[in-house]
Formats: structure tokens, C-alpha cells, sequence
């Protein structure tokens, strides 16, 4: 892996938490895969991982769900 470019830590593959709160209601979801640097836990996503916590965003949004809460393993497949 390269080096963040924020402060020249090592990049490295980990599992984070993505929270959103979109006003109405709160999203989080856990285990999501990501690129993180072990120096100062700046956090990267690739494109797919992004899309899909896109479309689970949207989806709590037009159910109007005021918290949902899921592993990111359930919103993959």
C-alpha cells in the first residue's frame, strides 16, 4: 500500500464504522471495508463500497426510517 498523503503514514486494509445523518434519520453501518492509515486513521473507500452505502442511505430515506443500523456484509451482497 502507498502512503497517506496526509501525513506519510502506512496505508493499510481495515474495517470502519460509516455514520450519516441525513436529518431525519441517522444510518451506521459496521465492519465496512476500507483503506486505513495505521498513523492518523484517515479513512478511504473504494467506488463499490461507496455506491452501496449510497443505496442504503437512500433506502432508509424514502422508507423514513429514523435509525438503521446494520453490518455492512447484510448491504454487500
Amino acid at each position: 500500500m502507498d502512503k497517506c498523503p496526509l501525513c506519510g503514514g502506512r496505508k493499510a486494509d481495515g474495517k470502519t464504522t460509516f455514520t450519516v445523518d441525513f436529518g431525519e434519520g441517522v444510518v451506521v453501518v459496521r465492519n465496512v471495508p476500507a483503506i486505513i492509515c495505521e498513523q492518523c486513521g484517515e479513512e478511504w473507500l473504494d467506488d463499490d463500497t461507496a455506491s452501496r452505502l449510497e443505496e442504503v442511505t437512500n433506502k432508509a430515506k424514502e422508507k423514513h426510517t429514523e435509525i438503521e443500523m446494520v453490518p455492512y456484509d447484510k448491504v454487500a451482497s
